[in-house]
């Protein structure tokens, strides 16, 4: 049975941390951890924290003992690269590689348990169909939709009210004869909308006879 994690992007080297790697690899998980306590590199942190995720695994998901694990396959490649410049003297500029690095690791057993797949998860209702808890549930979910539902119909029922009361005043005002309070027009007749009546320039113009 193998297990495997594995971690990117680790703003680190591949050349320094496989100075940590090569120490631990074909260990068994606890004496590989043991180890790295006594290694003073800055690569020691993610590799272990990498281990420790590996028996996670390997206890929660395939029910696993942790002693009896070991270290078979671990691996360092290079990730992505940053270009950077630095300026030096005369005007110079000399280029910065800053290196990431993806770490890949495989647990297996020492003494073959005889696992072969992850454990199933028992999946069971909330709530059994049929007893008094779901009965109260059943009726409360009926007793809100049709609260949903008469809150929606009294909703329809105004706005078809709104929509008669604007159509009504419409055909109103249309019927409406437009008649004008000042009696302005000629003779005190009503104006007519469209028409242009004669201003204070067609008085001073107008031509008077004889």
């Amino acid at each position: 049975m193998e297990i495997k994690a594995n971690v990117k992007h680790i703003k680190m080297s591949p050349r320094k941390i496989r100075l940590v790697v090569d120490v631990v690899r074909g260990m068994e998980v606890w004496k590989a951890l043991d180890q790295l306590k006594f290694v003073k590199k800055l690569a020691v942190k993610p590799v272990a924290k990498l281990v420790h995720s590996a028996i996670a695994n390997a206890v929660n998901n395939f029910e696993l003992d942790k002693d009896n694990l070991f270290i078979k396959e671990i691996r360092v490649d290079e990730g992505s690269t940053t270009h950077r410049w630095m300026p030096r003297a005369y005007g110079r500029a000399t280029p910065l590689r800053k290196r990431s690095s993806h770490i890949n690791l495989i647990l297996a057993e020492i003494k073959d348990s005889g696992v072969k797949g992850p454990k199933k998860q028992k999946i069971e209702a909330p709530i059994k169909l049929g007893s008094e808890e779901g009965n109260k549930t059943i009726k409360q979910e009926n007793k809100k939709t049709e609260k949903m539902s008469s809150f929606v119909k009294e909703t329809e029922d105004k706005k078809d009210e709104k929509a008669e009361k604007i159509t009504k005043e419409a055909a109103v005002e249309k019927g409406k004869k437009i008649t004008d309070p000042r009696m302005e027009g000629r003779g005190g007749h009503t104006k007519v909308e469209g028409k242009s009546h004669k201003g204070f320039t067609d008085k001073i113009f107008r031509r008077k006879s004889g």
